[in-house]
């Protein structure tokens, strides 16, 4: 599981693959969320928009993300 550390109180799930370079835009994060292609704390999540907070956890691709916070 890789962890990727926010200064801010939360990401929206589009900006956390963004991140984590598991996709090239914002437009290729939007279909493939819509397609169920991402759960998040085990549940297939279509809203791009979807707050995560630090202790959440989203499976893409193949792999786990978890989102920590450091002020």
């Amino acid at each position: 599981m890789r962890t990727l550390t926010i200064t801010t109180e939360f990401i929206r799930l589009q900006d956390l693959l963004k991140l984590a370079h598991l996709v090239g835009s914002g437009g290729e994060a939007k279909v493939r969320i819509q397609e169920g292609q991402a759960l998040v704390n085990g549940a297939v999540c279509t809203q791009r928009g979807r707050k995560l907070h630090p202790g959440d956890i989203v499976s893409f691709a193949g792999e786990e993300l978890t989102v920590d916070y450091a002020p």
